[in-house]
């Protein structure tokens, strides 16, 4: 006990005497520790890492807590594989003070997607991001078992039945907006893409998904308050969700807004006692959302649902949508082969284009080849995170993933890389007619995680809607969307870009064109119906 006293008053000794010569420096020298001191703790720190050889390797980065988020925020599938070269296809990299380990390709597809829920969290990587954009209670603001119900809740509007119903629908609000906003009095006219498409995907998927009386209540300004909660979905709001800034305040404007006008239906519909549930989806969860404790989702988190399926509906097909105009711009060939298609299919048919159905859509494999081909360009995610709750091994290394750290898959780095795509730069939707990569199902087996049977193969490098228990729902909307939506635009007009092919503007966690150069110019054919 004296030694340990000992050893304890010198420890005490040593540690005044330090304080008092910090103490005797100059303010400059104070500050210039201050700052030091977590360069070499980072440094120290990484040297600890390069040691460990149960850790994946971590890309160095000289600033602390930041880490490698430059490179990566700028140029993500660049980032990943210069890192591929020097590391292989599994590393770490610090982002914004989280541990991000990344696995590259097929076999870290089926590594991250099919990890066991008790293992990874997306609810717990994603929760403080979407729960200010949704609202509380629903998506990833509940736990995964709830979620899994919400998505059986929400399949009512994603049947077959509906989608005969949708594509009517669609065509119509595609070219009343046409009307509206093109100008049609003229021949030809210019139009930015990145304007439009998002206004056209939210007033569809609304009149789909939402039904006519609340399609009413959307217009342009019902648009915009969807643009200020898609920018909600930035790195940024990743780390801090609540900050004093605009950006932050239009979000919560936004969600309130919508969300009141979602309960002002309901709550009209509930006092009524007017509720019909093969109308529309709001009907649908006022009448089917009883989770199997036999708990109900309040009226406030149907209206939030609401949010996030919209949203979804939007997200994928405003992105999609606004890249293959713009692929098809270069190429007036291309453009010429789906008119081509579509005519002929029409003709066999002995209709005109009003005449165009459900069933018709799948004949047109053209047209699918251009979706599928824009979505391996422009996979809407560039990364797909989840939480580690439990320390996880890599499979077929001596890798563990400790607790609290990240796991991060890319499928849409494995669908632009040549080791997985041959020409992976050029757009080319005739690879589609060779290729067996579309499916992306890997394998038979299915899984149903309690909305429905899916694929349970996810080792396809080819992934656009994700996959696991967290795979998109909304994969079979996305293509009855995206194919009246192109066949309206094939059907009556040409079109060139104003200028080069955009950029991908990096800066939102969605792959959308950079905005002022995604301009078309577009010019009536002669069998325009406006």
């Amino acid at each position: 006990m004296t030694s340990m006293n000992s050893t304890l008053d010198y420890a005490n000794e040593a540690i005044t005497k330090n304080l008092n010569i910090f103490l005797g420096l100059s303010l400059s020298y104070k500050i210039s520790i201050v700052l030091l001191i977590p360069f070499v703790y980072n440094l120290l720190w990484q040297l600890y890492c390069s040691l460990r050889t149960d850790r994946a390797p971590l890309v160095f980065h000289w600033i602390p807590w930041f880490g490698s988020a430059v490179p990566y925020g700028m140029q993500p599938y660049d980032f990943f594989e210069n890192c591929r070269k020097k590391y292989g296809d599994v590393f770490a990299f610090m982002l914004l003070g989280k541990v991000m380990t990344v696995y590259l390709g097929p076999k870290g597809h089926e590594f991250v997607f099919n990890a066991k829920v008790n293992d990874v969290s997306a609810e717990d990587a994603y929760k403080h991001l979407t729960t200010p954009v949704f609202g509380k209670g629903v998506i990833y603001d509940c736990p995964n078992s709830k979620l899994m119900e919400q998505k059986k809740f929400a399949k009512f509007a994603l049947t077959i039945d509906s989608f005969k119903t949708y594509v009517p629908k669609i065509r119509e609000e595609v070219l009343g907006y046409f009307k509206d906003h093109l100008n049609m009095d003229k021949n030809s006219g210019q139009v930015n893409v990145m304007k439009i498409q998002p206004e056209i995907t939210i007033f569809t998927a609304s009149r789909c998904l939402c039904g006519d009386e609340m399609r009413k209540k959307f217009d342009a300004s019902f648009a915009q308050l969807y643009s200020d909660l898609d920018k909600g979905f930035t790195p940024i709001n990743f780390v801090f969700p609540h900050l004093p800034l605009p950006q932050y305040w239009k979000r919560d404007s936004a969600q309130q807004k919508i969300s009141s006008a979602y309960m002002s239906l309901i709550n009209k519909r509930r006092s009524t006692g007017d509720i019909d549930p093969k109308r529309d989806l709001i009907d649908s969860l006022m009448a089917h959302s009883t989770y199997k404790d036999g708990v109900s989702m309040t009226d406030q988190e149907i209206a939030n649902l609401l949010i996030g399926v919209l949203m979804g509906g939007q997200h994928t097909s405003a992105s999609t949508s606004s890249w293959f105009l713009l692929h098809l711009g270069e190429n007036p060939e291309l453009q010429e082969q789906l008119y081509k298609e579509l005519t002929e299919l029409l003709n066999e048919k002995g209709g005109d284009f009003f005449d165009l159905s459900y069933e018709d859509l799948s004949k047109l494999s053209l047209h699918n080849s251009v979706i599928k081909e824009t979505l391996r360009m422009h996979m809407p995610l560039h990364s797909i995170f989840r939480k580690v709750k439990n320390p996880v091994r890599v499979p077929d290394s001596k890798y563990v993933v400790p607790k609290g750290h990240h796991v991060l898959v890319s499928p849409g780095y494995a669908q632009t890389s040549e080791r997985f795509f041959a020409f992976a730069d050029t757009f080319d939707p005739h690879r589609w007619e060779t290729s067996n990569a579309s499916s992306g199902k890997g394998d038979e087996k299915t899984v149903d995680y309690g909305f429905g049977a899916i694929s349970k193969g996810v080792s396809s490098p080819y992934l656009p809607f994700g996959g696991g228990r967290h795979r998109c729902i909304g994969e079979q909307f996305a293509y009855v969307q995206l194919g009246v939506i192109l066949s309206t635009y094939v059907y009556n007009f040409k079109w060139k870009l104003a200028g080069k092919l955009p950029d991908i503007d990096w800066a939102s966690m969605v792959t959308l064109p950079i905005e002022e150069d995604s301009n078309i110019i577009w010019e009536k054919r002669e069998g325009c119906v406006l």
